[in-house]
């Protein structure tokens, strides 16, 4: 690898312009909205003859320093006001970092068609049901062809841990662009729907001008374990397991659930879902034939609490640490049907998304507070990832032989790890992008470089206000949760300046004795007396004092940084 090529080897951020030239006649444009950089929200923006075409239109789910935020969306203001412009969105498959923001695009267009397979859209137009959005959408599945627009599509097959995940190849006249979505090559699927390798080496033997490709795993190395690896270990723990077993996983991993489906029904157990999501996707994918139920395995919730703890299977959201998810609930006790008990098991069986760490392990010691064995990957195989390891990514760089690559899904150390794949397997350093969400990529005869950088921040969705919470917002409630508030009111003359009432102090989160601001009082009222006689009257400046005064007082003594919210009122 070149140490001095900035786009690989570069330490820090890029020197770029603030906003990208034109696009030059007959050049591709990538702009990645979400996606690098962090776990989540996955959107990227094609541009090519004035059209648009939109890959996956995700979420992020907020962290703990990111109170009160519900979902994190795209920065949609690099394209809203060229909406118009739009040919489609390409959904690469149904989990919510693809599909989740997808409802709050279509507020500001509702006909931008949605392309993706069957079980993808099934999941898509449910939720959009929910915001009461039809959607115009298209089915589509491997080995088909679309022309979108100004953009054709070829649509390929990839294992991943959800059904019916595809992979897209965009042809324009600037270049053949692959994008893998997420994928592994699992080579003994359940379902028996192998990631195309033979069109993965035929579009190579086309010609791939620009990869952009899964980096979740890039640090990773070797092959992935096999899904169904997973059912011998399921029955080992429903062989020894004395009462009720409760397995967490994804909403949206039907393999999954099949095996916990299957499984139960040989050790003679019921089985019920639990949690909205889980309910709803495996109706869907019940309804479409890719879930097999046995008959009379499954019983509805309440029933299923009333049976004895050695027939019943609860199958659960909340394997990453949610906590107002079924599994949340149950782990503090608030659960309204299921009440965790000393010989329960609970299986986590799913993997940590980076930044749960904290959530989920806090989850798996309340449950073995309340007396469950706990099983989760760390102790036994009960997981195996969705996403392609580095054996697997240098596979498909060998396979595909791109001149260009991006790596794209994952946080800076899986983009790294996945740009020095790409230079091992022989693509020049040079021609190995590494961008950030807001990067303008161009693709201009046959090269991939950045050209810019537009502006792009995190969108927060709070309850119901999509972007009216901002980082200063976020920053207050880290401050209010960390360290509590001191609010300060005096009275002072209008014509003097002089302290007529107070100064009254309360605080909140910061200590509950009520003497414990005593000694600030009178430094405070010195402070404003000698404003008084500088003839500082103005409300303003003296509430800087205020808080200047109370700051240093709180610092000096306690060592914290509460929030001083100072008021000064005229008579």
């Amino acid at each position: 690898m070149k140490a001095e090529n900035p786009q690989v080897a570069g330490t820090g951020r890029r020197e770029q312009p603030s906003a990208p030239p034109a696009l030059p006649d007959g050049a591709l444009r990538i702009v990645p909205l979400g996606g690098l950089g962090a776990i989540g929200r996955n959107m990227t923006v094609f541009e090519y003859g004035g059209k648009l075409l939109i890959v996956d239109c995700g979420v992020l789910f907020p962290e703990a320093d990111q109170p009160g935020v519900d979902l994190i969306l795209p920065d949609f203001s690099a394209i809203e006001h060229r909406l118009d412009d739009v040919e489609a969105v390409v959904l690469t498959h149904g989990h919510e970092d693809h599909i989740g923001g997808v409802p709050y695009l279509l507020r500001l267009k509702s006909d931008i068609p949605l392309i993706g397979s069957r079980f993808t859209l099934a999941l898509i137009e449910a939720k959009l049901r929910e915001h009461r959005i039809q959607p115009y959408s298209m089915t589509v599945k491997e080995g088909d062809t679309e022309q979108l627009g100004e953009f054709s599509c070829e649509f390929f097959a990839v294992n991943h841990s959800i059904p019916d995940a595809l992979a897209v190849a965009i042809r324009t006249p600037a270049g053949v662009v692959l994008h893998t979505g997420d994928f592994k090559m699992d080579q003994l699927p359940l379902d028996g729907r192998l990631t195309d390798i033979g069109g993965f080496a035929r579009l190579g033997a086309e010609g791939v001008d620009l990869l952009l490709s899964d980096s979740t795993n890039a640090e990773v190395p070797g092959f992935v374990t096999p899904e169904r690896k997973i059912g011998p270990v399921l029955d080992d723990v429903f062989r020894s397991a004395k009462g009720r077993i409760v397995v967490a996983s994804f909403a949206s991993h039907v393999h999954r659930v099949q095996q916990v489906l299957d499984v139960a029904a040989a050790h003679h157990r019921r089985v019920a879902f639990v949690g909205r999501s889980m309910v709803r996707n495996m109706g869907v994918a019940r309804d479409l034939g890719l879930l097999r139920i046995p008959g009379n395995l499954m019983v509805p919730l309440d029933e299923a609490a009333t049976l004895p703890g050695n027939q019943v299977v609860f199958m659960s959201t909340g394997s990453q640490g949610e906590p107002m998810s079924a599994l949340g609930r149950m782990a503090s006790g608030d659960h309204r049907h299921i009440t965790i008990q000393s010989d329960d098991t609970v299986v986590l069986a799913s993997s940590l998304v980076p930044g749960n760490e904290t959530a989920v392990y806090r989850v798996i010691n309340g449950l073995s507070r309340l007396g469950a064995t706990v099983i989760h990957k760390e102790v036994a195989m009960v997981h195996v990832s969705g996403h392609a390891p580095a054996g697997e990514l240098l596979y498909l760089l060998n396979v595909t032989r791109p001149s260009n690559v991006m790596p794209v899904h994952g946080e800076w150390r899986h983009l790294r790890a996945h740009a020095r794949l790409a230079v091992l397997s022989g693509v020049p350093a040079e021609n190995v992008v590494l961008a950030e969400d807001g990067d303008v990529v161009d693709l201009i005869d046959g090269v991939a470089r950045l050209t810019g950088h537009l502006d792009n921040r995190y969108v927060y969705v709070d309850g119901l206000h999509v972007g009216d919470v901002g980082e200063s917002s976020l920053t207050e409630r880290r401050i209010l949760g960390d360290e509590g508030f001191i609010a300060v009111t005096v009275v002072v003359d209008s014509v003097t300046g002089k302290v007529v009432g107070g100064p009254f102090v309360n605080g909140k989160g910061f200590s509950d004795d009520p003497a414990a601001f005593e000694p600030v009082l009178a430094l405070i009222t010195e402070a404003l007396d000698r404003a008084a006689q500088d003839e500082v009257s103005d409300p303003h400046q003296l509430q800087q004092i205020v808080r200047r005064i109370a700051g240093k007082w709180v610092s000096d003594k306690y060592r914290r940084r509460p929030m001083i919210i100072p008021t000064v009122l005229e008579v």
